[in-house]
């Protein structure tokens, strides 16, 4: 799977369902996003930092966390766009997994969460 890190569509980054499955084994964005629902460099600043400090503990063994960090996260494309983007490729790819919940939501990805 592919996500736009910039507006234009000029830069992408490439997004494996193991990165994703990550991120949901480590919750990574768990209370990520401040009520206002903006991505913004802080919040990419604070998931960056939340990373370094799961690293520094056992999970620094993981080399899944650590694969996600080299391929998305600390990727030199990544921005805030690109974070905007994975959380919305990550929110579709869980609603596909409770397809028998009777989930209906569906976010779009190149549209503002707010």
């Amino acid at each position: 799977m592919r996500i736009q890190s910039n507006s234009s569509g000029t830069r992408t980054i490439e997004v494996s369902e193991a990165h994703l499955q990550t991120i949901d084994q480590y919750q990574l964005f768990r209370d990520l996003i401040d009520s206002n629902g903006y991505v913004d460099e802080q919040v990419l600043d604070k998931l960056r930092l939340n990373i370094r400090s799961l690293l520094e503990g056992d999970a620094g063994k993981d080399k899944k966390l650590l694969d996600l960090c080299l391929d998305v996260i600390y990727h030199q494309n990544m921005k805030a766009f690109g974070l905007q983007q994975l959380v919305l490729l990550f929110i579709n790819w869980k609603n596909q997994g409770n397809d028998g919940l009777g989930m209906t939501i569906r976010a779009v990805q190149g549209t503002p969460f707010n």
